[in-house]
């Protein structure tokens, strides 16, 4: 997914980490040099769905704009979910 608005320098990503391990989702978070925020996430459909909403409203000092989300087949490759850069 791609998330965008005042996505940089509001804790954005460290937003995705905690809730994704908090839902049991794995995957992984970046920010784009565009200013957007990218994010690939693996998990249940009942982990899936409420991370979404979570990203769609991000945190506090945040501001989304755009949300586009794309769902594919899950792979199973990653153990957990990282912020890299």
């Amino acid at each position: 997914m791609f998330i965008s608005g005042r996505v940089h320098g509001v804790a954005f990503r460290y937003f995705t980490q905690q809730w994704a391990v908090s839902l049991g989702v794995t995957g992984w978070v970046r920010n784009l040099p565009d200013g957007r925020v990218e994010v690939l996430a693996e998990g249940s459909p009942g982990s899936i769905d409420p991370f979404l909403e979570r990203l769609a409203e991000g945190p506090r000092l945040a501001r989304v704009d755009g949300f586009d989300a794309r769902r594919e087949e899950a792979t199973g490759e990653f153990g957990d979910f990282r912020i890299v850069s």
